[in-house]
């Protein structure tokens, strides 16, 4: 069985700095605080937080283009990982959820670490449109359905980062002749079984369907 990652050990892997490790720890004390009253995360993950959560999140910053400023994540959660890549320096996070409990927790989270995001305590499909450098969203739906839920929120220059499992082939099947774009996969440092899409150049070629 491995060990549970340590902050040291994370700090090591991500080469962050000890400020950023900090925020981070406060993060994770108060995920502590508030699991036993809010399911935020599975229970099963909670003796290993730092490698099933926050290196799970901090992953995807390699994969983050240049000059990121605007990243959108869908299902948010407790914040993974779009509060962890606030934390780590993307200057302008939309984090949206529609339990208004996680959204209170996110709020608190993000005094904790100091970072200044926006939360968006309502469904996706009820947002108002905006373009974005990023969409990322963990564990949320299939991806034909993120794709549904992003279309608003791209721009041409638009990067999707939508960490996967053992379904990634099937679930880029049924992207065939409804969108073009560039699919690239990166192991996933947490899980073996596990790949992140780094989709871009994404462009529908058929209109949605609206039945």
């Amino acid at each position: 069985m491995t060990a549970p990652l340590t902050p040291e050990a994370f700090q090591a892997q991500t080469a962050v700095s000890r400020e950023t490790v900090d925020r981070l720890t406060a993060y994770a004390d108060l995920l502590r605080k508030w699991q036993p009253k809010i399911n935020l995360v599975g229970p099963s993950t909670m003796d290993d937080l730092w490698r099933r959560h926050f290196l799970d999140s901090a992953q995807l910053w390699p994969l983050l283009p240049a000059e990121t400023k605007t990243l959108i994540d869908f299902g948010s959660g407790a914040g993974f990982p779009g509060l962890v890549l606030a934390v780590m320096g993307v200057p302008e996070v939309h984090l949206v959820e529609s339990d208004q409990r996680k959204c209170a927790f996110m709020r608190e989270a993000a005094r904790a670490t100091g970072v200044s995001v926006t939360i968006h305590n309502k469904r996706i499909e009820a947002i108002a449109p905006f373009p974005v450098d990023v969409v990322s969203s963990r564990a949320l739906a299939a991806l034909p359905q993120l794709l549904e839920f992003a279309a608003p929120f791209l721009a041409p220059h638009t990067t999707c980062l939508f960490p996967k499992g053992q379904n990634v082939e099937a679930e880029l099947t049924h992207l065939n002749k409804i969108w073009t774009l560039r699919v690239d996969r990166q192991p996933s440092l947490t899980d073996a079984d596990a790949t992140i899409l780094r989709l871009s150049e994404v462009r529908r070629e058929q209109p949605a369907d609206t039945r």
